[in-house]
């Protein structure tokens, strides 16, 4: 039987809404779509670069729970209201795929909430070779 695991963040809408901030099946992580909140405290930046830089916080903290990285990702997917928000927001993404190259897609759309600026969602593939599981 394949693994599948959910994993949780804390955040309110998972449980509002009724869904979980990844799912592990098998070797595939597949992380929701994750927006600039801070899940402990519910709050959100103004600033469409902070709230990216605080997606890619988010995007891998669920990555290192499910035993993997930002190396593993193979498909990352862009939300954003406004399609002037992305280029801003370049740098952060350079930093954490840049290397990686994973393919990618950015769509315009309207989001849940309209203090959130940009949402990202990951898929990733564990590697054969053990990880670490973080503490």
């Amino acid at each position: 039987m394949t693994e599948r695991r959910v994993i949780v963040s804390g955040s309110t809408f998972e449980e509002e809404i009724g869904y979980a901030r990844a799912v592990i099946d098998g070797d595939w992580v597949h992380v929701s779509g994750t927006t600039g909140f801070d899940y402990a405290t519910m709050t959100i930046s103004d600033d469409v670069v902070e709230q990216a830089e605080q997606c890619l916080r988010n995007v891998e903290s669920a990555l290192a729970e499910a035993g993997c990285s930002f190396a593993d990702v193979v498909r990352v997917r862009y939300l954003v209201p406004d399609r002037e928000d992305f280029q801003p927001c370049w740098p952060a993404l350079r930093r954490c795929f840049g290397d990686i190259r994973p393919a990618a897609t950015m769509l315009v759309c309207g989001l849940a909430d309209s203090r959130m600026k940009i949402e990202i969602e990951v898929y990733a593939r564990r590697s054969a070779a053990p990880r670490p599981v973080p503490a």
